[in-house]
């Protein structure tokens, strides 16, 4: 739908980032990440910096393209295809160096954001705790300075990447006296003795990603490691939240689309009634559903990667990728489930990939921050915008026939 809009660059970039899913990555490696016997695949995060196709928003000196967020949405649309465990591997440079790219110092661009786009050095972000998920801010990990150095204890979990990272972002309580969004800072941790990984969870679905527990015991974190200072935290986090929320909303577009693909395929093909089931409502029609829930989640993570582009302030930009997260991924699991009820008993077997590819959208409605967070941010800030900006249109309340009854008003 959206090819239209893109330049000749960018519709070229497409097809790059196309075929390299198509060729580079063998269905083996898949199976072996669903069945636990890969818990991270690192020649897929070096074979996608190999073809220059990681850190492509950040400037070429670091490694990267230099692109723009249109062009990850895209490249992260492509990637889905794979579904929620690649995707979110490809997207982890995206997030963790939107940190160094905005708020590091050149030592720390030189020593973790270049060899990061350059597939020498692999990430991981560890923000959420065992007593806190959507509370970030009641985040009980410490940092204290001695020195030259912070010693950093505590513990995160569900951390994607863990186990095949060479370091952390790490969130930690510098001063908890200080209010919640002045309490933290950012750290970069390098893999340690005083690190404890473990992979210990059984998933759902994202399975090979190398989601594991961090556990920090007196881990010492030079001075100079701290991004842009104590207390920025909460700051650095609020920019994060755009990548993480936005590369999710344009990779299940991916794997949606590549169900509704498999679907409307086995429709053309599957006999009942002694003609194919495309010609039966029920199922037409759940077609046509998909097309419209994938069309209009790609409008969305389009217009707001576009609005980013264009320098959208930073209220709007958490309220369009608010949108943007939530609306996508539940319109995205609306679609597989269609493609399950088209295909019936044999969608739920292992023969097609939609079951592993249902249990891998589940996730997207719960990380980086959950669909009703998404929702109460939106609320957030459209009250603050709209109580803020003197409304310029037409009065509407004043085209109701009784509209001058003002006594009839009442508020409270």
């Amino acid at each position: 739908m959206y090819d239209y809009l893109l330049s000749e660059e960018y519709k070229k970039f497409k097809e790059e980032v196309r075929e390299f899913v198509k060729t580079e990555v063998p269905p083996s490696l898949l199976k072996k990440m669903d069945n636990d016997e890969v818990q991270y695949p690192g020649e897929f995060i070096q074979a996608l910096a190999k073809q220059n196709l990681i850190g492509i928003r950040f400037p070429k000196e670091y490694g990267g393209r230099g692109l723009n967020w249109e062009a990850e949405i895209i490249a992260e649309e492509e990637i889905g295809v794979l579904g929620s465990s690649l995707a979110c591997l490809f997207s982890i440079t995206s997030i963790c160096g939107e940190a160094f790219h905005h708020f590091g110092t050149e030592d720390q661009k030189q020593r973790y954001l270049k060899p990061l786009c350059e597939g020498k050095k692999f990430c991981a972000e560890a923000l959420t705790e065992p007593r806190g998920g959507s509370d970030f801010f009641g985040a009980t990990c410490t940092a204290v300075k001695e020195g030259d150095n912070y010693i950093l204890n505590g513990e995160k979990r569900f951390v994607v990447g863990a186990e095949g990272a060479d370091f952390f972002l790490v969130y930690a309580k510098t001063n908890p006296n200080a209010p919640p969004h002045e309490s933290l800072s950012l750290f970069v941790v390098d893999k340690s003795d005083a690190v404890e990984s473990a992979y210990i969870y059984g998933l759902m679905g994202t399975r090979g990603g190398g989601a594991g527990r961090l556990v920090f015991k007196d881990c010492e974190v030079p001075k100079e490691n701290i991004i842009l200072g104590e207390g920025a935290g909460g700051k650095i986090f609020y920019q994060m939240m755009v990548p993480e929320r936005l590369t999710t909303a344009s990779g299940w577009i991916g794997f949606a689309r590549a169900c509704h693909r498999i679907a409307t395929k086995y429709s053309t093909k599957r006999k009942a009634f002694g003609q194919t089931i495309n010609r039966f409502e029920a199922v037409s029609f759940m077609v046509a559903e998909n097309c419209t829930l994938l069309d209009a989640a790609r409008a969305i993570v389009y217009n707001t990667a576009r609005s980013i582009d264009a320098g959208a302030p930073p209220t709007l930009q958490r309220r369009l990728v608010s949108e943007s997260k939530k609306f996508s991924t539940e319109a995205c699991w609306k679609v597989i489930n269609n493609t399950m009820q088209i295909m019936a008993g044999i969608g739920y077997t292992t023969v097609y990939p939609i079951e592993r590819l249902l249990r891998d959208c589940r996730i997207g409605m719960i990380w980086t921050g959950t669909n009703e967070i998404m929702s109460l941010i939106i609320q957030h800030e459209w009250y603050k915008e709209f109580l803020s900006e003197k409304w310029l249109g037409r009065d509407i309340e004043q085209d109701a026939i009784a509209a001058d009854h003002e006594e009839e008003k009442h508020y409270g």
